[in-house]
């Protein structure tokens, strides 16, 4: 069975979020939707608001699941019985740093395997930090986050 988890903070889920999770279903049997839980870091929106988002945009997936973890995205993975990683990438700057992190990934834990896909080119302007600032400035950001997700 091909089990994969699709971390991120999803703070907010955005449209290229969801193009690499439309695109990775056909590719495994099951994927967790994850949230990875940062203490050091400030979220925009509170955990429970995400996880009902992503619950939102993965109904239409029977083998997707959603969860959230705190620590290492190695250690959820082992937890879970996951043997592949999932990441989205918009350019050559997301490039090297998924790479160095699937790398550092691999030494903690050699069985899981790291997959990366491009957003298709109509996502890859979309940044969450972006939508976020959009937002604080009260724009309208339907443009860029799934149609079943309401802010």
């Amino acid at each position: 069975m091909k089990k994969a988890v699709f971390p991120g903070s999803f703070d907010p889920i955005t449209r290229g979020h969801l193009n690499i999770l439309e695109r990775s279903v056909p590719l495994f049997d099951e994927i967790i939707l994850a949230i990875g839980v940062n203490s050091a870091k400030t979220s925009m929106f509170p955990l429970e608001q995400r996880l009902n988002w992503l619950k939102a945009v993965s109904e239409p997936f029977s083998n997707v699941s959603v969860a959230s973890f705190e620590g290492l995205t190695a250690d959820f993975c082992n937890r879970e019985g996951a043997n592949w990683l999932i990441r989205g990438v918009r350019n050559g700057g997301d490039f090297e740093y998924e790479r160095t992190i699937a790398q550092m990934t691999r030494v903690l834990q050699p069985s899981l395997e790291t997959i990366i896909l491009f957003t298709d080119p109509e996502f890859a302007h979309i940044h969450s930090n972006v939508v976020r600032e959009i937002l604080k400035n009260h724009g309208d950001v339907r443009a860029f986050i799934p149609e079943s997700v309401v802010i």
